[in-house]
């Protein structure tokens, strides 16, 4: 087992408790992934009420946990896991992109960055704060942090799979298949990861006399997030089921794929970005399963890091030229 699981304690943190950080710690509380669990959050009070209800709830899921909140980064210590949700979100009714989030949330990034690792000696962190890919870029550069990973497409992948299994009329378990690139615009369905029963999928259709709108089901998963976040304000549970696999996967050192994203280098880019690819996940990270893609996936793959590394860039110009601090 790894490193965390042989302490028999693992004390999470959660900087960013609005609609996704409360609801991931509800996820990972109903998981008893932690024996120590802690809410950080700027705004008054919002950690404490968090708080709050989860030992409520904690009375009917009965985990042996211990429940803090904070309204300072720099109050959470000794914590194993950091997952990072803190940021502006896309609104409800307004059609933006990821993207746009980057400029505001650079600089919440590049603080917690600047004072958290310090306290968490050791620590693994997780970035949610989006766009994540460019934010978790940001936040390896300045932390420096040894273990740092986006949760990337691994959201999608579940989008995915979800999609596949309804138009074909199976059940999810039987469902296999990965997205990669961005978390966004560029992500990439990569559909020579796709199984069904074990078959890959042209194999599955043509036995069961089937077809599939590729087309269709690509732009589901990179549309539905903007009609739940219009019409519930939004998205909340997707989210923290795919968090909880991410978390899962290292506190019990599983050792499974998932499409993290993790940095990459590549021959016309300026440094290490992170984008998605099926990885393998447990206390630590790799091998990325990078070989078994396509050659049109893999080019995919290069254009979705030009646009993370695009946006990582210009966060960066625009951050540096409103704060007296260079990175």
């Amino acid at each position: 087992m790894g490193q965390i699981l042989r302490k028999w304690k693992v004390h999470i943190g959660i900087i960013g408790t609005g609609n996704v950080g409360s609801a991931t710690a509800f996820s990972i509380l109903k998981s008893c992934l932690a024996t120590e669990l802690s809410l950080v959050d700027i705004k008054p009070g919002l950690a404490k009420a968090v708080a709050e209800e989860l030992k409520h709830a904690n009375s009917s899921i009965k985990c042996d946990v211990a429940i803090n909140h904070f309204e300072r980064d720099e109050d959470l210590s000794n914590a194993d896991i950091i997952i990072i949700s803190a940021g502006y979100p896309r609104q409800p009714g307004i059609r933006m992109s990821r993207r746009e989030l980057a400029r505001k949330n650079a600089e919440i990034i590049k603080y917690i960055a600047e004072v958290v690792p310090s306290r968490n000696p050791g620590a693994k962190y997780i970035v949610v704060t989006n766009p994540v890919d460019a934010m978790a870029t940001l936040f390896r550069k300045v932390s420096r942090a040894d273990f740092v990973i986006s949760t990337g497409t691994h959201l999608e992948t579940l989008r995915f799979r979800a999609k596949l299994a309804e138009l074909l009329g199976v059940s999810v378990k039987e469902v296999s298949g990965f997205v990669g690139g961005e978390h966004g615009e560029a992500a990439v369905i990569l559909w020579s990861t796709v199984r069904i029963n074990g078959m890959d999928l042209n194999t599955y259709l043509r036995m069961n006399s089937k077809s599939m709108n590729k087309a269709e089901v690509e732009n589901y998963v990179k549309e539905i997030a903007e009609f739940i976040i219009d019409a519930s304000g939004a998205t909340r549970y997707g989210p923290a089921a795919a968090f909880t696999d991410i978390v899962k996967a290292i506190v019990y050192d599983e050792n499974i794929v998932l499409s993290i994203a993790t940095p990459h280098r590549f021959n016309d880019i300026g440094e290490e970005v992170f984008i998605s690819v099926p990885t393998v996940v447990g206390n630590s990270i790799g091998p990325k399963l990078i070989n078994i893609l396509s050659k049109d996936e893999l080019r995919s793959l290069h254009e979705a890091a030009r646009a993370v590394y695009s946006t990582y860039k210009r966060s960066i110009k625009e951050l540096v030229e409103d704060l007296p601090h260079k990175l």
